[in-house]
């Protein structure tokens, strides 16, 4: 008898391979699903999204991804490009409009070097409002609205309001008041040290990457 060993790499791929014609016969629904958030989502919410548990549980086994790329870099050890934007189109994280490199912005399903180029050339970004006008310029509102699903600017811990903060994805009023507790910040070492205070390093790196001094 032949005994075949099913690691938990080919389960993914497996899983994955089941997920473009989840993801094909979403494409054609008259409203796609909500992109879900791949750091905060829970194994549920991902297993909903993407009909497939096994790849639900192994997305969240390697988070918290920091950047778009380390997730499309685990996606595309075991996927081929189209199944891994099969994936990015359910669930992924943002990129930082002002420091992303031209192959992270790329790796936003639907985006092309034409509108790569337009992301990078209204560098520097100080809010989002400015992201949904320039790039409003070339596309539609609904697409302005699934593109900013994909991008953040970062806030700036001095100066920015409750609304701003509130829209860094998983901070709460709980946070929020955590954040503007320690003002004036005057490094980010003083911001990780207090804010380390609430939450694990893996969460502390991830809030990092929304912040700016």
């Amino acid at each position: 008898m032949t005994l075949i060993r099913i690691t938990s790499r080919s389960v993914f791929a497996l899983s994955c391979l089941l997920l473009v014609q989840v993801s094909a016969f979403a494409q054609e629904a008259e409203e796609p699903p909500a992109m879900l958030n791949a750091n905060l989502a829970t194994t549920a919410e991902l297993a909903g999204a993407l009909e497939n548990e096994a790849l639900a549980e192994a997305l969240e086994a390697q988070r918290p991804f920091l950047s778009l790329s380390e997730l499309g870099a685990a996606l595309m050890e075991t996927l081929t490009e189209e199944q891994a934007e099969a994936v990015l189109r359910l669930a992924s994280v943002p990129i930082n409009l002002n420091s992303a490199s031209r192959e992270e912005i790329l790796l936003i399903p639907g985006v092309g070097p034409r509108m790569a180029h337009e992301f990078e050339e209204y560098r520097p970004y100080v809010a989002m409002a400015q992201f949904r006008r320039e790039i409003g310029k070339y596309v539609d509102d609904d697409e302005v609205e699934r593109l900013a699903a994909y991008v953040f600017v970062p806030v700036n811990l001095n100066e920015a309001s409750d609304e701003a903060i509130l829209a860094i994805p998983g901070v709460g009023n709980r946070m929020l008041h955590e954040f503007k507790e320690y003002r004036p910040y005057v490094n980010i070492e003083q911001f990780r040290r207090e804010i380390g205070k609430y939450v694990d390093d893996d969460e502390l790196a991830r809030l990092e990457r929304f912040v700016r001094l």
